[in-house]
C-alpha cells in the first residue's frame, strides 16, 4: 500500500503545515490511504491528494526504454506526526 515516505525539499516545507508525502502503490486509492495513515499514526486525516507521474521515454544509444512510473500521495493531517519513520 504505502511504499515509503518521500523526503524532498518541497515535502520538508510541507511538513511544517502538517502535509506529508508518501510513495504509494499504483492500485491504492484515497480512502485506503486515509484509513492506513489514521490507524498507523493515530491522527485525523483531513484530506488526501494523489498524483500519478508517468514515465518518460529515454534512449541510451541504441537501447530505448522508459523511466519509472510512480504514484505519490499528499496527506494533510490535523496535527504533527511525531513518530514518522520509513514505512517499508
Amino acid at each position: 500500500m504505502i511504499k515509503k515516505l518521500m523526503f524532498t525539499e518541497k515535502s520538508a516545507a510541507l511538513c511544517e503545515n502538517n502535509c506529508y508525502t508518501f510513495l504509494v502503490d499504483e492500485n491504492t486509492n484515497k480512502i485506503e490511504i486515509k484509513k492506513f495513515i489514521s490507524k498507523r499514526y493515530k491522527v485525523n486525516v483531513i484530506k488526501v491528494n494523489i498524483l500519478k507521474k508517468l514515465g518518460k521515454k529515454v534512449r541510451r544509444g541504441r537501447v530505448s526504454g522508459t523511466t519509472q512510473t510512480y504514484k505519490k500521495a499528499y496527506v494533510f493531517t490535523d496535527k504533527k506526526i511525531t513518530d514518522l519513520e520509513e514505512v517499508a
